[in-house]
């Protein structure tokens, strides 16, 4: 159940007995934004986490409740019955799991166990069934079954844990070995791990994982408030290691920290990690953990998070549409997420260990076929000086990786996930924004990726060779043939700019034709994106349903979607898109089409297709622009009604309230941005799509002490249609507006309407650009 701002207050006045949970209760924020609920996403195929965290922190402490499904590729699932334990690092609404370090188990009473057991029989193990969860901005707890109030926060480096046992033994286990599950162990999933008790009583450690990033190193050092009894060690198969052993070394490693009276004041632990070293967790540790006042750290995460989402406050629409979008801007600040240490230093994408300069930081968990679409861009809009400290990374890393451009980086490792190098996509955004960088560092990196053909490969940008002799990735050669070409295209089209930025014009003419490669995937005879082979014919018999011409699952032709899907995957050359499929009328039917098909997909779909409206899958990546693209041919009060519609339909105040994964925010800054009223369809053009706001009035802070605000007076769930527009109180009769504009601030003013306005934004004049040109110009 979301916790208004009004309960919160009132819970913090009455030291918690408002919440009927004993608790003392802070009000996170000191603003008029709505309290996000956390547990939005955390149900159905959502994929968040409700643990603490701070925006784009390197600890996410939270609960674990299973590690086998699909469904908890966060280590949690809000419909589970059981928690594992607490661990210190989650992915937020990926479709592949990972992380989970550092398990904490706290458990009352002297019996002992080793191995978690089954969820459906949690005594078969350290399971614990638990209740009563409280899960706000840096800040969780729970009642386990056996007696243990568990309570968490965060500082950016570390994580804070508070443990009230019953009177009587108790116990921590810190398990190494827990992690997500594959169906293998080979090769093992865990490398090496260690574990050594200092003099002074702190736990340090570490791992190297083969999950999802390979060979991904984590170090931890962690200390506890009250000395234990006992300290013992469990080594592979938990073997138990001699009575006074300080160390252990192995794979799947295990410590038991024994406390003979657990009650009384409660026991807790702060513990820092760091991806570089023993020394940088124990600096990190040392820096950032200098106290045991528990509630002076939830404070103070509480106050970054009120200053974080207090960026965007908004008025109107219902108490659950409030409670979405802070939810919102909550989960699209997540990552990417720290991963230098206190003094600089941080692991490479070459393997070395590098240091950022003063005032940088290193990341990590970029997932950046997600979120170059709309998270980036959030950030260049409410987070400018944020932004500068992201694209000097990504520069730095760009240059340090042997693949160049960023795909799906994890702590350094480059997982190659999903298709194309989009890391030049934020790059160009921010160039074209106004971000001031050192671009030219990263260029030599991107011109290897786009003209050195020898140059590795990962699964990401397997047949560039192809791409450029031919003018398309055949489909008889290599697998999602046609999603290729025409994500190619875009990386083409974002890399031309920079080049063309930095002066390398030669490479920026030759990435520009490159960039048109797009229409050799679409058949104008049908108006279909289709495989094609290497002959030049197309595949037939041609359906848009199926994602491809083999039978085999994992030999698609569209990345996550179909032919449906994969013909509106375009972004940029837009008018040139618009001819290809006959023109305005032609363009704006197929428009239609899209959202009015059958909601039919076949049998060997991946679960990514999400959300159908027609054959638009809003919850997944590929074509959520595509409610916007009516705008382009003039009719954009059917982009109106589509993203009303959506924005209603698409996101709940529930844990089921999510279509699809939020992919590290990329679902969550769509609805940010589209409830605002408008939205980056390509974000390298840095124009912003009208569409329909879903609030009377937003006051969002752009950075340098201005204020955007975005009314819409009288604005109501039947009012979708945009009847006029004013900015800064002149009339605006344009469908787009330039994020030049914006940043200076000032007041969008959006007249709303039952009825929708034929002639607002209809002229050729009045479209948005797209490929550097406005409508009708050539």
């Amino acid at each position: 159940m979301a916790i208004s701002r009004r309960q919160l207050l009132i819970s913090t006045a009455l030291g918690g007995a408002a919440m009927g949970l004993g608790l003392p209760r802070l009000a996170w924020a000191a603003t008029s934004a709505a309290a996000p609920n956390l547990f939005i996403g955390t149900g159905g195929d959502g994929h968040t986490y409700p643990g603490p965290t701070l925006p784009f922190g390197m600890v996410q402490l939270g609960p674990d409740t299973d590690v086998e499904r699909w469904d908890t590729c966060s280590g949690y699932h809000r419909d589970d019955t059981s928690i594992l334990g607490f661990s210190h690092t989650h992915l937020s609404g990926t479709g592949i799991g990972d992380m989970l370090d550092v398990l904490v188990v706290p458990t009352a009473g002297d019996k002992v166990q080793l191995t978690p057991g089954t969820m459906a029989d949690p005594d078969s193990g350290y399971r614990q069934r638990f209740k009563d969860e409280v899960a706000e901005p840096g800040y969780y707890a729970v009642s386990l079954e056996s007696g243990v109030r568990a309570e968490l926060t965060v500082t950016a480096r570390t994580g804070y844990h508070r443990y009230q046992f019953p009177q009587g033994p108790g116990h921590l286990l810190i398990d190494l070995s827990h992690l997500v599950l594959d169906k293998t162990d080979q090769p093992p999933l865990i490398q090496d791990a260690g574990m050594e008790l200092a003099a002074d009583g702190t736990l340090t450690g570490h791992r190297t994982v083969n999950r999802w990033a390979k060979r991904r190193r984590i170090y931890f050092a962690m200390q506890f408030s009250r000395a234990p009894d006992r300290v013992g060690f469990y080594a592979d198969e938990d073997a138990a290691q001699p009575a006074g052993s300080t160390k252990v070394e192995g794979r799947r490693l295990k410590a038991l920290v024994q406390f003979g009276q657990a009650g009384g004041e409660p026991i807790l632990i702060r513990c820092g990690i760091s991806g570089v070293d023993r020394d940088g967790a124990l600096a990190n540790l040392k820096a950032e953990a200098t106290h045991w006042d528990f509630d002076a750290v939830r404070r103070a995460a509480a106050s970054v998070w009120a200053d974080t989402l207090g960026t965007i406050q908004v008025e109107g629409g219902s108490e659950d549409q409030r409670t979405i979008m802070t939810t919102a801007l909550y989960h699209a600040q997540l990552a990417p997420t720290l991963f230098s240490d206190v003094d600089g230093r941080y692991l490479g994408m070459d393997g070395k260990v590098h240091h950022v300069p003063a005032g940088g930081a290193a990341h990590s968990t970029w997932s950046l076929w997600d979120t170059y679409r709309a998270v980036h861009p959030l950030f260049t809009l409410v987070a400018p000086d944020k932004t500068k400290q992201l694209i000097d990374d990504l520069i730095r890393q760009t240059a340090q990786s042997p693949f160049g451009p960023l795909v799906w980086q994890l702590q350094a490792k480059e997982t190659g996930t999903m298709i194309g190098w989009h890391g030049v996509v934020p790059l160009a955004e921010a160039h074209a924004k106004g971000i001031e960088a050192d671009y030219a560092a990263a260029w030599p990196a991107i011109r290897r990726r786009s003209f050195d053909f020898t140059a590795p490969d990962k699964d990401n940008s397997l047949g560039r060779d192809l791409y450029d002799r031919m003018g398309f990735v055949p489909a008889d050669k290599v697998f999602e043939s046609v999603s290729r070409t025409q994500e190619y295209a875009y990386d083409d089209w974002a890399s031309s700019r920079l080049a063309r930025a930095i002066g390398e014009t030669a490479d920026a003419q030759r990435l520009t034709r490159r960039s048109a490669n797009w229409i050799n995937t679409i058949d104008p005879s049908i108006g279909f994106a289709r495989p094609r082979f290497a002959d030049g014919s197309w595949w037939e018999p041609y359906d848009p349903i199926q994602l491809g011409h083999m039978p085999k699952p994992w030999w698609r032709d569209y990345t996550e979607a179909n032919g449906w899907q994969a013909t509106f995957l375009h972004q940029h050359d837009i008018y040139n898109f618009i001819a290809h499929l006959g023109g305005d009328a032609k363009f704006e039917a197929k428009l239609d089409a899209l959202f009015n098909a059958p909601s039919t997909l076949p049998d060997n779909a991946p679960p990514d297709i999400a959300g159908l409206v027609g054959q638009y899958a809003h919850g997944n990546e590929p074509d959520q622009h595509a409610p916007y693209l009516y705008a382009y041919v003039g009719a954009p009060w059917k982009t109106q009604a589509m993203v009303r519609r959506l924005c209603v339909e698409m996101y709940h105040n529930a844990p089921k309230g999510i279509i699809g994964n939020d992919d590290c925010g990329q679902m969550s800054a769509w609805f940010v941005f589209s409830a605002l009223g408008f939205y980056p369809v390509d974000p390298v053009e840095a124009v912003y799509v009208f569409g329909s706001p879903l609030f009377e009035r937003a006051a969002v802070k752009v950075g340098n002490g201005r204020t955007l605000v975005v009314e819409a007076p009288g604005n109501s769930a039947d009012t979708p249609y945009v009847r006029a527009v004013e900015w800064n109180g002149q009339p605006w009769s344009k469908s787009w507006i330039a994020h030049k504009d914006l940043v200076q601030g000032g007041t969008l003013r959006f007249t709303m309407s039952k009825e929708p306005n034929p002639n607002f934004g209809a002229k050729i004049a009045d479209r948005p650009p797209s490929g550097g040109r406005g409508a009708g110009q050539s």
